[in-house]
Formats: C-alpha cells, structure tokens, sequence
C-alpha cells in the first residue's frame, strides 16, 4: 500500500476539492475522490482511502437534516438492497484487471453526469412503485458500488424523482451514501484491501474534506447551485470519458 502514502500530497488536495463540492452541491465527495485518484493508483487503492472522510461527512451530513425517522422508515428496504448488492459483488473493484476497472469507473461518472446534465427527469414513482423500485435501485447501486468505489448511480437519480424538499433530498442523500460507506469498508475490508494501513491514510485525509465541506458550505449560500452543479457535472463527464478510454485503449 506505498502507493497511496506516495500520492498523500495528492490525496490531501484531492480531498480539500471533494469536500468543497459535497458542501456545494450535498453530494460529490467519494465521487471526485475516486475519479480523480484513479489517475495515479487503482480504484481499489483509491475506494479504500475515501472510507473515513465520506463516512463521517454523511454521517454528518444525514444526521444534521429536518426528518432522518420517517427517510429510515420510508427508504431501509432500498438501504438493505445496497448493502446486499455491495456484498454480492465484493471483490470487484481489487479482483478486476486495472485497465477494465478503470473503463468501468469512467463509464459509469460518465453516465452519471451525462443524467446530471440532461434535462430530462424521470417521473415521481406511486408508492405501491417504490416498494419494488427502491430495492432495485439500492442493489444496482450496491453492483456498482462494487465494481468501481462509486455510489451515486443510480441511487442519486433515483432519490431526486422522489420530489423531496432541498434538505430531506440531502439527508436523504447522506444516509444512502453511509450506508454504501459501510458496505463498501466491509467489501474492501473483506477482500484485504481495507486495512489498518490504508484505514490511517483514508484518516490523513479527512481534515482537508472537513475544511472543504465548511468552504463549500459557506459557498453554497453566495453562489447560485445550479450553476456549480453544471460545472461539476462537465468536469465529471471529461474525466470519466478520459478513464473510460485510458481503460479501452
């Protein structure tokens, strides 16, 4: 694992980005983190060092929201279909060649902001619809979560068609994101690529995505989301197409 302390420096700013875009946009952190890192070092390498700064941010980020009882009532089935999805599939991200572990990255940030900059939406689900969308959506996203360190796709465009207000869709957001969190540590932890090692360099990094999360947050009140989230979103599509073809090539 020298790999990782060699690209600490990297690490460390690559987190100070990642936490600022989370305070922005409620969400971003293990998504930057990873596509970014996988530059230099293996998604794998790069999952394992994102688990202690996306862990306690969503922790905070699902703990600080208006309605945390009735997301875990209306939303554990979807939670329990990551978790079962993210076990189903352990070892993918250390198992696979890095060259397809990286395609795979890249396709599916390159996915996941080609929906974030479509304007299209998906409509709002009956609930009797997401008795049985939530779990398919929770295991979906736990394969991907697997397979590449990433958990946004597609829980995160699954949550927005619920037609939450701003902060539940944020707590709402953090709590899913904590659950993969825990999921994922335990793949990884489980595959050996999780441990006590790699556990204090994923902790050197949580200072700067704390202090970016404060940056961000305090951003979010002067500048104007949707804006931020454009932007976001086109750097993620140019960096998850230049993965996905360094992985292809």
């Amino acid at each position: 694992m020298s790999v990782l302390f060699a690209h600490l420096p990297l690490a460390l700013a690559t987190f100070l980005l990642a936490g600022l875009v989370k305070g922005v946009t409620g969400l971003g952190l293990p998504t930057v983190g990873v596509g970014l890192l996988s530059l230099v070092m293996t998604p794998a390498e790069a999952a394992s060092l994102i688990i202690v700064p996306s862990l306690v941010t969503n922790v905070w980020q699902m703990a600080t929201g208006p309605a945390l009882g009735p997301l875990l009532r209306r939303l554990w089935p979807m939670q329990a279909a990551i978790c079962l999805g993210t076990w189903a599939g352990a070892g993918l991200v250390g198992g696979t060649d890095p060259r397809a572990a990286s395609a795979v990255l890249g396709g599916a940030l390159a996915l996941y902001a080609a929906s974030g900059l479509s304007p299209l939406r998906l409509s709002r689900p009956s609930r009797r619809g997401e008795a049985w969308l939530g779990p398919l959506a929770g295991a979906a996203t736990g394969l991907v979560t697997a397979a590449t360190g990433v958990f946004v796709v597609p829980a995160v465009p699954y949550l927005q068609t619920l037609e939450l207000d701003r902060e539940e869709l944020v707590q709402a957001l953090g709590l899913s994101f904590t659950v993969s969190t825990i999921a994922l540590a335990g793949s990884l932890a489980g595959s050996g690529a999780f441990g006590t090692e790699v556990a204090w360099a994923s902790l050197s990094t949580l200072v700067p995505a704390i202090a970016g999360l404060l940056v961000g947050q305090h951003l979010r009140r002067l500048l104007p989301p949707q804006i931020f989230r454009r932007i976001f979103f086109a750097g993620l599509l140019l960096l998850g197409g230049h993965l996905l073809l360094r992985g292809l090539a």
